[in-house]
């Protein structure tokens, strides 16, 4: 291998380490910021639960509406809370 493509290639694990370190385990979530409200169960096309794991130590509930628009709820509301149990 030439010189030039090895300096490249250690600059590049360099950064994917930096990058990794940056993040502490248990912080590369979906949900950045969570809304407070439900508009209505009948505007909702798709609910996705994700269980805490090592990568999020939280669970996140990301909803998708009928016009395609992805957010993320809070587990901890009682409104969220009624919602899944109905849906379950």
């Amino acid at each position: 291998m030439s010189g030039i493509f090895k300096v490249f290639l250690l600059l590049a694990v360099m950064v994917c380490i930096t990058e990794a370190q940056l993040h502490p385990l248990g912080e590369h979530c979906l949900c950045g910021s969570v809304k407070k409200g439900i508009l209505s169960k009948s505007a909702l096309k798709d609910i996705q639960v994700y269980p805490a794991t090592t990568f999020c130590n939280k669970v996140e509930i990301v909803v998708t509406n009928n016009n395609g628009f992805r957010y993320c709820l809070d587990p901890k509301m009682s409104t969220v809370k009624k919602m899944l149990a109905s849906i379950l």
